[in-house]
């Protein structure tokens, strides 16, 4: 490809492999990206980067490494895993493999006195099945850490454990009943059958227990100390963002215009977790942003259709198998809610993602969708967020198809709980898990994200451990999760940069590296189509570019 104009560019980036992710044109060999204006203007033979250089150019040259478009993380609760860091105690598996150690570590933090008066431990997503006991801690375990300090364990976000303490300051006890709708599906309160008192085990009640409260301040400290960490340093230089407040928002904000968020954040308003539907339509009347559409902008709503596998709450076509009653998940919205949610955003031109994990809850969505006239609106492409991570039958996806909804998977789901589908679903949960090969070959262009919340498992952020993930197919315990389905490296690196650019409706501007696109790269150490498949979890960013301007070094 040769160069636009012989006017000298602000970055020439130069490499022995430009891997543009454009279609036809996959990779440029021995190649320089010229950039000015924080735009990509040509893409240039080495012969050609004189023509381009002039006294104020920055000339980079990385060798052998590749250059990739920057990463895009389609799906992500960037302000929930920030504050996460700062407020809770980790006591994820591996590294707390027993109940044991997570009462020691939970112990240790209730000698500080914890946070407010609290103690609030991180669990991976399926903590029971990933602990030595195949258990959650229970609350007498809890209980023996400090019977005077809340103590809460959120495992995955779906699933919490509550300590007497937390259950009592929560106001829940042998009376309770749980109200019949949260912001992630039907609250749930387990009590045991013999005195009928809560267990300490409730399933989607997080966002209704009186966790402590953040202000913009201490949020703004946790994004720009964590955004960094969690996105940058993996080369991740957009963000899908699910919205948690409009504290949050704002902080993203400021920091943006300050120059100190690296990361661009598509901010998908969560309702009613963030603001009712009605408000999130006319945001502007609540909040504004002041650093520029291309930093921090508002793409969307997000609605919950149904829970989490799990908290048994996803809406599956075939009964759970570990549950002593009849149970198939519960359907969250009604139809009349579907319905007006697509009327409102068609009409503020802002794009629609509703979260359906299961089969059901998939399958009544896009009969809605359809009868409504379909997924294409004005605002964009209605998403289903998780379509495509569970799929047992071809008539799943002929819904999508039919009702012409977006599939937005996460491959490292695979890696999370693609071995506990069996589990909790028997026969039916051996099929279709992450069909990656198949909905590719039918002509689906795919999305990736890593839906990074509470509970995710440290590598969930780095776009190169999704890499691997749809490639090696392999989950937590080692096991290897339908191999006829994994996609080559090539088909995975698109679904992290170009796929997600895509499903946020950025992909004009991001996820290629193309005359006129936004200047975001991610330099990486090694070539990943050539490296080892066990390797490509391990491979590392040496440079990550945002806007043309160098926002990460590895030392």
């Amino acid at each position: 490809m040769s160069a636009e104009t012989s006017s000298a560019a602000d970055l020439l980036l130069v490499s022995k492999r430009v891997m543009t992710m454009v279609d036809d044109d996959p990779a440029q060999q021995d190649a320089g990206v010229a950039v000015s204006g924080g735009r990509v203007t040509a893409i240039l033979p080495r012969s050609e980067i004189d023509a381009h250089r002039g006294p104020e150019t920055r000339l980079v040259d990385v060798g052998e490494k590749p250059v990739l478009p920057g990463f895009v993380d389609s799906h992500a609760h960037a302000e929930v895993a920030c504050r996460t860091s700062f407020g809770t105690v980790d006591v994820r598996a591996p590294e707390c493999a027993t109940v044991a150690a997570v009462q020691d570590r939970l112990a240790d933090a209730a000698a500080d006195g914890g946070v407010e008066g609290w103690v609030v431990g991180q669990g991976n997503l399926f903590f029971d099945r990933k602990l030595a006991e195949g258990r959650l801690p229970s609350k007498r375990e809890l209980d023996h850490v400090s019977r005077t300090i809340p103590i809460a364990i959120r495992a995955g976000g779906h699933v919490s454990v509550l300590n007497s303490a937390a259950l009592a300051k929560a106001g829940i006890d042998h009376d309770f009943v749980p109200p019949t709708h949260s912001v992630t599906g039907r609250p749930v309160v387990e009590f045991c059958t013999c005195h009928h008192e809560p267990t300490g085990v409730v399933k989607e009640m997080d966002n209704l227990l009186p966790f402590p409260v953040e202000d913009e301040t201490s949020i703004a400290a946790a994004l720009e100390s964590q955004m960094p960490r969690l996105f940058t340093e993996n080369g991740v230089t957009s963000v899908g963002e699910i919205s948690e407040t409009v504290d949050g928002i704002r902080a993203m904000d400021r920091l943006a215009g300050s120059g100190r968020l690296p990361v661009r954040m598509r901010v998908y308003l969560w309702s009613p977790g963030t603001l009712p539907i009605e408000e999130g339509c006319r945001w502007q009347d609540r909040f504004s942003l002041t650093s520029g559409e291309e930093r921090v902008n508002v793409q969307g709503i997000k609605l919950f259709a149904d829970g989490g596998f799990s908290a048994a709450s996803a809406a599956v076509n075939s009964p759970y198998v570990h549950v002593d009653h009849a149970h198939r998940g519960d359907i969250a919205l009604t139809e009349e809610e579907v319905e007006r949610a697509l009327g409102l955003t068609g009409d503020s031109r802002l794009q629609l993602a509703i979260h359906a994990n299961g089969d059901r809850a998939q399958d009544w969505l896009c009969r809605v969708v359809k009868h409504r006239g379909g997924g294409r609106t004005r605002g964009g492409t209605v998403r289903i967020e998780h379509a495509g991570n569970f799929c047992p039958e071809q008539q799943t996806r002929d819904a999508w198809e039919d009702a012409g909804i977006l599939p937005a998977p996460q491959p490292v789901f695979i890696y999370t709980f693609g071995d506990y589908f069996v589990d909790y679903l028997g026969d039916y949960g051996s099929r279709g898990r992450f069909p990656f090969r198949s909905m590719t070959d039918d002509g689906w262009k795919l999305s990736a994200s890593s839906d990074v919340w509470v509970g995710s498992e440290r590598e969930a952020t780095n776009p190169l451990f999704g890499v691997w993930c749809c490639v090696a197919r392999e989950s937590y315990a080692g096991r290897v999760i339908d191999p006829d389905q994994a996609l080559t490296v090539q088909e995975a690196l698109r679904m992290h940069t170009l796929g997600a650019a895509e499903a946020i409706g950025a992909g004009a501007s991001l996820g290629s590296i193309a005359p006129g696109k936004l200047a975001d790269f991610a330099v990486l150490e090694r070539d990943p189509v050539a490296c080892a498949t066990a390797d490509l979890r391990r491979l590392r960013v040496d440079l990550t570019v945002a806007g043309g301007s160098l926002v990460f070094e590895r030392a």
